[in-house]
């Protein structure tokens, strides 16, 4: 942000400079202070904010101008969770009102939240591309399965898909169409045996990895 502009000045002034109308310009600045959380402090010196007001500033400067194409880089960084939302929020309210956004972000919860399509990308080479569910279902499946007990080993799971222990449980990534099969090894084993989906991050790792 520019730090000699308070955030209602910075958003007002980046809307004039693009060509909006006074007015036009006024109502979307108090729209997008609003928007952001920043009512409490719109009219302070940005160089008194604390680092995530002064990321939500620039988050403000963006939604305002309600370009068709809009660029952001790590826009929640610095945010505490209830922030963040907010930002999730006014980004997926862009996206209803036809913008479309080209996003970067290190967060998976994140990118699962607001990407209709995503790229995983490590040193300039895209690894994957496609949605979110697309990406889960390359490693092996959408579901996971924690198993706990004697003798649990991947080579007996393995046939079932990736499988990765930590020493004292062993989680193998399955195809939904496949899990009844598996838990019947487990109930017959007398393992303890927990299902969850797998995140966008286990899946990250396991491309990456």
């Amino acid at each position: 942000p520019f730090f000699h502009l308070t955030p209602r000045e910075q958003v007002y002034t980046y809307l004039r400079a693009r060509g909006l109308s006074r007015e036009t310009a006024r109502a979307r600045t108090e729209s997008a202070i609003e928007q952001m959380g920043l009512g409490s402090v719109a009219d302070r010196l940005a160089i008194t904010l604390s680092g995530g007001q002064r990321q939500r500033t620039m988050v403000a400067t963006v939604i305002a101008t309600e370009a068709p194409l809009l660029f952001l880089d790590e826009p929640s960084i610095g945010m505490d969770p209830f922030a963040r939302r907010d930002v999730w929020d006014s980004l997926r309210e862009l996206t209803r009102k036809g913008s479309t956004l080209l996003l970067t972000t290190h967060y998976l919860d994140e990118a699962e939240v607001l990407s209709d399509r995503l790229y995983i990308v490590e040193g300039g080479r895209v690894l994957v591309q496609g949605t979110a569910e697309e990406l889960k279902r390359s490693v092996g499946g959408t579901l996971k399965v924690t198993l706990q007990g004697p003798g649990v080993s991947a080579e007996e799971f393995q046939g079932f898909g990736a499988c990765v222990s930590d020493g004292s449980a062993l989680t193998v990534i399955v195809d939904p169409q496949r899990l009844a099969e598996l838990l019947q090894i487990a109930v017959q084993r007398k393992l303890t045996a927990g299902v969850g989906p797998v995140t966008l991050e286990e899946a990250f790792l396991r491309v990456v990895g």
